[in-house]
């Protein structure tokens, strides 16, 4: 464990608010706190394989008219390799 836990001032502090929406947000910082620990400390996020995937999807809703799959995929990466470039 390399970031200290919150659990007994963010706990606390959620107590005292006696709200629902502070003892969720408590109770999802607590389940997922390797998680959030592992971005802090590494920086690692998946956000290039989403951007990706979100390019490919945009593709696809332009280019529905394609009954050829090799012309399909060669609109994907000449795609992705114009925005490559730019």
């Amino acid at each position: 464990m390399l970031l200290p836990r919150f659990d007994t001032t963010m706990g606390y502090f959620a107590q005292i608010a006696n709200m629902p929406e502070t003892t969720k947000l408590y109770d999802t910082v607590v389940t997922w706190w390797d998680a959030i620990e592992v971005l802090v400390v590494t920086g690692a996020t998946t956000a290039r394989v989403e951007a990706a995937n979100t390019g490919i999807k945009n593709i696809k809703r332009t280019g529905r008219g394609f009954r050829n799959a090799e012309n399909y995929r060669m609109r994907i990466l000449l795609t992705s390799a114009a925005r490559t470039v730019a």
